[in-house]
């Protein structure tokens, strides 16, 4: 017996659009307007001060800032996908009893405030400075269990879509080693997952306030608040930028993930 299928109303459809669409575009909308007042009337003044000579001591911060989080964005994406990533599809195939014990410290996070996980890291952070210095790449570290919950649900939503052991078998049969199974074989598979947790990372890493703050490093949010103090216009703009930046983003992955689907089912 067929179950019946269940196809919104094109008005309804419509509806849904438009409210979702003006629930997001609004806001940026609104924030554009705002960066080009000058005065009664509009123009591309702020805009243009942010490469004026004459105010770069004062935007400083930002490109520091804007730095610190690029390097941030890698460092933390690299953990996710060359540490994480590779702990979770051993714990498929070799261990499964541990993914109830995985699960539960990767969820954690989540219900722990920002403010209360710094101050648990503060006594890391302090041997992390004496070892490795204290660049603001360090961040990284508690980027990585900040992003943990959201980027491990992602990862594994992908892993339970496909079969590894069956995959990893086959190659296995075939004469492939371990790193070719995970690099050739499974993160293909797993594409949507990968891309979806890098996603999550970066935004993550551009969104960021208050371990940065609380650490004494310098990422884009932390910049952007010392600048708001003189020229709250410039920080509206590299705000909107980031968030433009990460839905441009979002774009890309999502095509990503598509022609991978496209391609995989032409195979």
């Amino acid at each position: 017996m067929r179950r019946a299928s269940f196809h919104p109303h094109p008005a309804t459809r419509a509806a849904i659009a438009v409210l979702v669409g003006g629930f997001v575009l609004l806001p940026m909308l609104a924030t554009v307007e705002f960066t080009l007042r000058d005065g009664d009337s509009h123009s591309l003044v702020h805009w243009a001060a942010i490469l004026d000579p004459a105010k770069a001591a004062t935007y400083k911060p930002i490109w520091v800032g804007l730095t610190n989080s690029m390097v941030l964005m890698f460092v933390t994406v690299a953990v996710v996908l060359l540490l994480l990533a590779p702990t979770m599809i051993l714990v498929n195939l070799r261990f499964p009893r541990l993914r109830r014990s995985m699960e539960f410290v990767a969820l954690l996070p989540i219900s722990i405030p920002a403010i209360v996980l710094v101050v648990g890291l503060t006594p890391i952070y302090l041997v992390i400075g004496h070892t490795l210095g204290t660049g603001a790449w360090t961040l990284a570290f508690a980027y990585g269990i900040t992003v943990l919950p959201f980027a491990y649900r992602a990862i594994q939503a992908s892993i339970e879509a496909v079969n590894l052991a069956t995959l990893a078998e086959a190659a296995r049969s075939l004469g492939a080693s371990w790193p070719t199974v995970v690099w050739r074989v499974l993160a293909p598979n797993l594409r949507g997952g990968l891309l979806a947790a890098s996603l999550i990372a970066v935004a993550v890493v551009l969104g960021e306030y208050t371990i940065a703050s609380l650490l004494n490093r310098q990422n884009l949010q932390t910049a952007l608040v010392l600048v708001n103090r003189q020229d709250s216009y410039v920080s509206v703009i590299f705000s909107l930028l980031a968030l433009l930046f990460c839905f441009l983003l979002l774009l890309v992955i999502g095509r990503t993930g598509n022609l991978g689907a496209v391609r995989g089912k032409e195979r």
